[in-house]
């Protein structure tokens, strides 16, 4: 798989206390996927951009939210959130460059 399709597949991690919580206590981290991605494209992603082993993958797809601004309403886009579970020992560390 390219390096581009890599990062087509992962948007971007998600930061949040819960996601750090889950990282530190079960070796868990959240991702933003492409709607199209598959739990093996995102192990692929995953494995080839940080160098780790990856030992499960679910995936969800968060419905968007109704959101107004004054009299006009829209609404927010369907996103896939991806936990990836890593092998013992295993860590992704965000503040390195990949590149």
């Amino acid at each position: 798989m390219s390096e581009t399709k890599n990062y087509q597949t992962l948007v971007r991690p998600i930061l949040t206390e819960r996601s750090t919580l889950l990282k530190e206590k079960h070796n868990q981290y959240f991702f933003v996927a492409d709607l199209d991605a598959t739990k093996t494209g995102i192990k692929k992603a995953v494995e080839d951009l940080f160098k780790v082993k990856v030992a499960s993958v679910r995936t969800m797809i968060v419905p968007g939210k109704t959101r107004r601004m004054g009299r006009s309403e829209g609404r927010k886009p369907d996103w896939k959130k991806a936990v990836v579970t890593l092998e013992a020992g295993q860590k992704i560390d965000f503040t390195q460059e990949t590149v």
